[in-house]
C-alpha cells in the first residue's frame, strides 16, 4: 500500500483524538487498565503512527492530564453561575465529581499510578506538571470566590487529591481501611474541605 501523507491539520485533529480517546478510556477503567493499543485502536492508527505524537504511554497520561484541566475550571464555573446551586453545593459537588472521575468523565491518578507514571518522567517534566498543577487548583479556587497564597492553594492540592486517592484505593490498595465505609469517608472529606474554604472565602470578604 502506498504511504499515506498527512498534513499537519490531520496530524493535530489525530493527536485530538489519541489524548480525548485516552482520556475517555482511561476514567472509565482507569489508568493501569489503559493500553496504547486500546487507544490506538478506537483512533484506528497503526502502533508506530501512534508512537510518531507520544514516545511514552506515560507522554500521552500527562496530555490527557493537562487536556481535562480547562474543562474541570469551567465545569466550576459552571456549578458557580448555578442560581440552583449554593456556593457550598456548588463546590462540594464538584469534588464530589472529582472524587468519582470514572462516572463523570474525569481522569484521576490511583497511588500505584503515580507512583508508575512519575518515575518514569524526566525531571523537567515533572516540574512542569506540579507547576501546572498548581496553578490548576489555585484557578478552581479564584472559580470559588476564595483568595489564596501559595501555601493555601498548597493545602486545598493536598486535601482534595487525598479525598481522590482514598476513594480509589478503597479496598484494594488501602486494606485496612473499612470500605464498607468509603462513600461517607470520603463525605466527610469534602465536608471537612469546604468548611476551610467557606472559612477563608469569609474571611477574604470581610
Amino acid at each position: 500500500m502506498p504511504k499515506v501523507a498527512y498534513s499537519e491539520e490531520d496530524r493535530n485533529h489525530i493527536r485530538t483524538l489519541l489524548i480525548t480517546t485516552g482520556l475517555e478510556l482511561m476514567a472509565k477503567q482507569g489508568i493501569q487498565h489503559t493500553t496504547v493499543e486500546q487507544i490506538y485502536k478506537k483512533v484506528g492508527i497503526s502502533r508506530t503512527f501512534f508512537y510518531s505524537f507520544f514516545q511514552t504511554k506515560e507522554d500521552l497520561v500527562i496530555e490527557t492530564l493537562y487536556w481535562q484541566q480547562p474543562k474541570l475550571i469551567e465545569y466550576a464555573q459552571r456549578l458557580m453561575a448555578d442560581p440552583a446551586l449554593s456556593w457550598r453545593d456548588a463546590v462540594k459537588q464538584f469534588l464530589h465529581a472529582c472524587c468519582y472521575g470514572e462516572k463523570n468523565g474525569i481522569a484521576v491518578l490511583t497511588i500505584e499510578e503515580q507512583q508508575l507514571i512519575f518515575k518514569r518522567l524526566s525531571k523537567e517534566k515533572y516540574q512542569m506538571f506540579r507547576k501546572r498543577q498548581l496553578r490548576l487548583f489555585g484557578e478552581i479556587l479564584e472559580s470559588f470566590g476564595v483568595k489564596a497564597d501559595d501555601k493555601v492553594i498548597g493545602l486545598f492540592t493536598n486535601l482534595s487529591l487525598l479525598a481522590m486517592v482514598i476513594r480509589r484505593a478503597l479496598p484494594d490498595a488501602l486494606p485496612l481501611l473499612v470500605s464498607e465505609v468509603a462513600d461517607e469517608t470520603v463525605d466527610f472529606q469534602l465536608n471537612a474541605i469546604v468548611d476551610v474554604l467557606e472559612k477563608l472565602k469569609k474571611s477574604s470578604t470581610a
